[in-house]
């Protein structure tokens, strides 16, 4: 038997090395980013509110009696690291790595909204709360994807339609 703490521990520890996993992938695009300054404004943010989702849970993980997973995090800054690598031989870059942003924003998304029901049914308030400070930072940043998706798209393909400008990034 697996008592709800348990799950609640190891939930939180995947939701550290996705966290991990995206501020990697997230830094890797704001670096590789020259022709969209909003975009690459818009992740910088993120990337401020991802380190402190981190420090979040880690407090969280902490306070329950546990510690972060080794294993886990570095299996989500090698996935990261593994699309950015992937991301810089695409010559719509800009466009699939807005794409895979809104996409991974929607799996944080579903992390958080599983956490909160596991760390209310636990009786820990303060991880829900913690949860749901985050989660509302993960629904602006895909609403803000969702929101820009058109004009990313919009502005790449312009600078694609141009041979005297690069479109890629």
């Amino acid at each position: 038997m697996t008592l709800p703490n348990e799950h609640l521990l190891d939930w939180l520890r995947d939701a550290h090395a996705m966290e991990q996993q995206a501020e990697k992938m997230l830094t890797a695009q704001a670096e590789r980013l020259e022709h969209y300054p909003e975009l690459r404004e818009r992740i910088e943010q993120h990337i401020t509110e991802t380190e402190g989702q981190q420090r979040l849970l880690v407090e969280c993980i902490e306070r329950l009696g546990g510690t972060t997973s080794t294993l886990k995090d570095l299996a989500g800054k090698l996935m990261a690291f593994g699309q950015a690598v992937g991301g810089m031989t695409m010559s719509d870059e800009v466009v699939k790595g807005a794409m895979a942003g809104y996409v991974f924003e929607n799996l944080e998304i579903a992390s958080y909204t599983v956490l909160i029901e596991a760390a209310t049914h636990a009786g820990d308030t303060v991880t829900a709360d913690a949860c749901r400070s985050i989660l509302k930072e993960e629904i602006a940043m895909a609403d803000w994807l969702k929101d820009h998706l058109p004009q990313i798209t919009h502005a790449f393909l312009q600078r694609s339609a141009d041979p005297d400008q690069e479109a890629k990034r």
